[in-house]
């Protein structure tokens, strides 16, 4: 429903004009992978849950770039430092257990000048809002696989050493429930050089 409602064009603005060999986070179901654009080489894609990753296994077979698929979590992610020159972390970065920790992961396995790009849904700037984020956020990590309705990914994304160039904030609400989850962000962000 999402993807149909606006997600599958925010997917596409996420990966235009990546290169290179990508590491996902969280792959979940596979639905980036229809979006990434041929200068693509490889897409490591680490998805925790084997249910998950096996429908993300059946997606590679019909990306337009190599994907390989790989189980791994977020705080400890299957790769060499260095070894990617772009990260993404879409619809992810609300339900890992340690946010702080696969921030540092994806820093670590970027190359220098490697490229975090993030589609998250975010804290809200206005208050009420925020407010029920918080009270919600009692019972929906619980139900909703982990997920936090209202985390400053974005500051997140600072404090694990990123720059961030581009960052645009917009309201997604593609049914009635998702208002907890409305505010968005997507962007990307640099590893600096050493």
């Amino acid at each position: 429903m999402a993807e149909a409602h606006g997600a599958a064009d925010h997917r596409r603005e996420l990966l235009a004009c990546l290169s290179g060999r990508v590491v996902e986070l969280g792959a979940g179901t596979g639905l980036n992978f229809a979006y990434y654009p041929a200068a693509v080489t490889e897409v490591v894609a680490v998805e925790p849950e084997n249910h998950l990753r096996g429908r993300a296994r059946e997606a590679a077979t019909h990306s337009p770039v190599p994907v390989r698929v790989v189980p791994g979590v977020a705080d400890a992610i299957p790769l060499e430092a260095g070894s990617c020159d772009a990260a993404v972390a879409s619809l992810v970065l609300c339900s890992v257990a340690d946010q702080d920790a696969a921030l540092a992961e994806l820093f670590r396995v970027l190359c220098p000048n490697g490229e975090l790009r993030f589609y998250e849904h975010v804290e809200a700037d206005d208050r009420r809002l925020a407010s029920l984020q918080r009270a919600v956020d009692l019972v929906w990590p619980s139900v909703a696989g982990g997920c936090h309705t209202g985390r400053d990914t974005v500051a997140a994304i600072r404090s694990a050493g990123f720059t961030v160039d581009t960052c645009r904030s917009f309201d997604f609400r593609p049914c009635a429930l998702a208002a907890p989850t409305a505010p968005h962000v997507l962007g990307t962000a640099r590893r600096p050089p050493r």
